[in-house]
């Protein structure tokens, strides 16, 4: 597990799919603003969901959150589109309801890019979300993202076009945490 000061970051298990599945993906609204691909209902155990994890792969690290204090499933973070050659990835996370606004974004965030530069040697962590996600947007800030662009009316979002933003930072912008 790779810990940060509120959360911490693990392997997926079998029992968090169901959770992460109900809470988040079943959430149609959320996850069509989080996600490039449209939702689709799936059923409850099927291979098909989002959230199984298959065979490992070079190009993404899934993750579980965690809280530390309880062990309790907090909601999931990944670095995807790992290119090894450029030394870059993109970053997504999603928290639960009941854990969001608690400050566990910026912990989470801090985690995998502990995770991205330290861990895996990259120079470039990405950020894509919607330009409707202050809090996203604040958070990455805090952490040191900086705004790179907006992509004007480019996300398909619950029978909507919505603005993308991209946050960008590199190895030397980044601060430890310890």
């Amino acid at each position: 597990m790779i810990r940060g000061n509120k959360t911490g970051l693990r392997a997926r298990h079998e029992e968090d799919i169901p959770v992460l599945q109900s809470e988040l993906y079943d959430d149609v609204k959320t996850q069509a603003s989080a996600d490039s691909a449209p939702w689709r209902p799936i059923s409850p155990g099927s291979k098909d969901s989002p959230y199984a994890v298959g065979q490992g792969s070079d190009e993404i690290a899934y993750f579980s959150v965690v809280e530390l204090a309880t062990q309790e499933l907090a909601g999931e973070a990944l670095l995807w589109g790992i290119d090894t050659y450029n030394r870059r990835a993109h970053i997504g996370i999603s928290l639960l309801p009941a854990f969001r606004s608690r400050g566990y974004g910026l912990d989470v965030l801090g985690t995998l890019c502990e995770y991205g530069f330290a861990v895996r040697g990259l120079h470039r962590l990405q950020i894509e979300t919607s330009g409707d996600n202050i809090g996203m947007i604040k958070v990455a800030e805090k952490a040191g993202f900086v705004v790179e662009g907006r992509l004007r009316l480019s996300a398909w979002e619950y029978g909507t076009f919505a603005d993308q933003v991209v946050l960008g930072l590199l190895h030397g912008e980044w601060k430890t945490s310890g």
